[in-house]
């Protein structure tokens, strides 16, 4: 007799805080792609630099200098938990899907194309380098696949 499954109710707290976690860790694999872009000439500067310089100066410049990336770094990661928290909050039978995590990953690069970017004028959304935004796009597919639930969940 096989029993079915229960009926998709509201994420839990503890669900909440392990989608923030793994958006954390999603975020930190993009610092790393994003080094190696940045290195490769791909991408001039990551968006998180570009805001806080751009347009958070007044708080900027309470970071000790020594201080600032990693301050830009801490900002990136506590952007990817709120991103992996909402992630999780994502109904079970999306959230499980093969593609949810890469789609999720390109929905909030676009969100930051069309709308952060803009929004805040960054000197980034003004460009029209096609290779920096294929960079940026590949971090944040990148982003949606650590965040996914890529490993077969036990049956039972």
């Amino acid at each position: 007799m096989r029993m079915q499954a229960p009926a998709e109710g509201p994420t839990s707290g503890g669900e909440i805080a392990h989608g923030a976690l793994r958006g954390t860790i999603a975020a930190m694999a993009m610092t790393g792609m994003r080094a190696f872009t940045i290195s490769l000439g791909m991408v001039a500067e990551a968006p998180p630099t570009a805001i806080m310089r751009q347009r958070a100066k007044g708080l900027y410049r309470f970071v000790p200098r020594g201080s600032r990336r990693a301050a830009q770094e801490a900002f990136h990661w506590g952007y990817g938990a709120a991103g992996g928290a909402a992630f999780a909050a994502l109904p079970e039978s999306i959230r499980l899907q093969p593609w949810a995590g890469p789609a999720y990953g390109l929905l909030v690069w676009l969100g930051f194309e069309l709308g952060v970017g803009p929004l805040l004028n960054l000197s980034q959304a003004r460009s029209g380098r096609v290779v920096e935004r294929a960079a940026l796009a590949a971090d944040h597919l990148l982003y949606g696949l650590v965040l996914s639930e890529t490993r077969r969940r036990p049956q039972g």
